[in-house]
């Protein structure tokens, strides 16, 4: 098992995959620092994991898009002497054409994506780097391997974050340096994330959904064992390995159909 003991953050704790990996990680025996926008679920589940797993959890409500919350995060990390593990999770989506899209949701999208998690990674890493251990998970998506129509910067801000943790990976393989980092690529999962976006589940294969459980088990097992890329499902694995084959005009063709079935909702 990777690290056990010490402390994990976790962002956009408050539901979805962050809440599982809180649920897990508390399982673990991990401390718990978790970050989201919404300051009364974090209460819950923070009194509920305390009373139920018998470790500390302390609730930080900040939202990473804005300057004043990501600012009050990175202190928090840089305060933590016993970080043994970040988990950037916090993120969502949003559908349409990107020259008809809110410039303030794709704006925030952008912060949430990329700004705070290469801030919040380098808080993390200087610690991790001169205590000799710790490890950084970038919950980043399929989607991160390839573009769609309707998700211009959801697409862009993933493939960012994939290349990012790659990148610090082999800086940290280059240091000699025993801290790892993963890039987290699910497909359709099991959350909140498709039902803010509005969409229908029903147009996507039964088959092709996964529980967050199973996601976030996979990304645990994946760190215990190094791994830089955790993609869960074999279905998710064999489309990723195809991506990297099929055409480009081809790989253009499908995302079209997927983006007209996708729209009926």
């Amino acid at each position: 098992m990777f690290g056990p003991g010490g402390t994990a953050l976790i962002t956009g704790a408050s539901s979805g995959l962050g809440e599982v990996f809180a649920r897990q990680l508390a399982a673990r025996g991990y401390g718990l620092i978790l970050v989201a926008r919404r300051r009364d679920r974090l209460d819950k589940l923070a009194v509920e994991l305390a009373r139920s797993s018998k470790v500390q959890v302390e609730p930080l409500a900040a939202d990473l898009a804005s300057e004043q919350g990501l600012a009050g995060v990175e202190a928090r990390i840089r305060q933590a002497a016993t970080l043994n593990l970040l988990v950037n999770n916090a993120g969502f989506g949003a559908r349409g054409r990107f020259w008809e899209a809110d410039p303030e949701e794709q704006q925030r999208m952008h912060r949430l994506h990329v700004m705070a998690t290469l801030r919040l990674t380098q808080a993390a890493l200087g610690g991790m780097v001169a205590r000799g251990r710790g490890g950084i998970i970038n919950v980043s998506s399929v989607a991160g391997f390839g573009a769609g129509p309707g998700s211009a910067s959801y697409s862009a801000t993933k493939a960012w974050m994939n290349t990012f943790t790659e990148a610090i990976a082999l800086e940290l393989r280059s240091a000699g340096s025993p801290v790892r980092v993963q890039a987290l690529c699910p497909g359709f999962t099991y959350t909140e994330f498709h039902d803010v976006l509005g969409m229908d589940r029903g147009v996507i294969p039964k088959g092709w959904w996964m529980p967050a459980e199973y996601v976030v088990a996979q990304s645990l097992r994946g760190l215990d064992r190094g791994r830089l890329f955790v993609i869960p499902g074999f279905r998710y694995k064999l489309l990723v390995l195809a991506m990297s084959y099929i055409p480009r005009k081809l790989k253009h063709a499908g995302t079209r159909i997927y983006a007209r079935r996708t729209r009926r909702v």
